[in-house]
């Protein structure tokens, strides 16, 4: 098995955190690409046949521009932070039609000391959100399903932000009170920087991507997505 990630990956978006400016980026640009971003997108390519089997209307895409991995540079323009770069690795694993609309993505995250793996929507618009409260409030049995299985509920954490008050205008069993309080729909799973290191690694993701699956399909299906 492949490994992609080693403790060199780690340490130059640890040293990156310690200087994050684009003249120090500049003269580290080839370790960036060597240790980070080469190695990040072959474990995409390598991902494409295993997710095809989980949905065919999923894609790991290991294009530099407009594929899965997120870009390091940081969009600053509203932001309080001004630094300029990243300091992890992320992609998604993303819906064919996400361009059209909003739809769920698998992720993977690599951060020292925070990675993660999981899937969801983050950050929903106003009319998605609405859509997935709806079909959640008509179909509380199959959410359960999804999210409170043991496949599920041992590996995973739901997260992401909640409303204090409960929203108008749907009516669910207290047990699901949180769940349509929800703004985010997300849900993941840590793991530590060794195994990001490891030929564990691509086992691992393509085991959590099948387990967080059931959660993605119901989102899916609350947008009108085939799955």
């Amino acid at each position: 098995m492949s490994v992609y990630f080693t403790r060199a990956s780690f340490q130059f978006l640890r040293d990156l955190r310690n200087n994050n400016n684009r003249a120090w980026f500049a003269d580290n640009k080839s370790r960036y690409e060597g240790v980070v971003r080469q190695p990040f997108l072959h474990l995409i390519a390598d991902l494409q046949p295993a997710l095809a089997k989980i949905s065919t209307h999923y894609v790991a895409d290991p294009r530099t521009q407009g594929g899965s991995m997120f870009r390091i540079h940081r969009d600053t323009r509203y932001a309080n932070d001004k630094t300029p770069y990243k300091t992890w690795a992320g992609a998604r694993l993303f819906h064919e039609h996400h361009r059209q609309q909003e739809a769920p993505s698998f992720y993977m995250h690599f951060e020292p000391a925070d990675c993660f793996v999981g899937g969801g929507i983050w950050h929903p618009g106003a009319e998605a959100l609405k859509r997935i409260r709806s079909f959640l409030a008509n179909n509380p049995a199959a959410w359960k399903k999804a999210t409170r299985s043991r496949s599920f509920t041992t590996h995973f954490a739901l997260g992401g932000d909640s409303l204090i008050r409960d929203p108008r205008g749907f009516e669910v069993d207290a047990d699901l009170l949180q769940d349509i309080k929800r703004k985010d729909f997300v849900a993941s799973q840590r793991f530590a920087d060794a195994l990001a290191c490891s030929n564990e690694l691509k086992p691992l993701l393509i085991d959590r991507f099948k387990r967080v699956a059931p959660m993605i399909d119901y989102l899916c299906a609350s947008l009108d997505l085939d799955f």
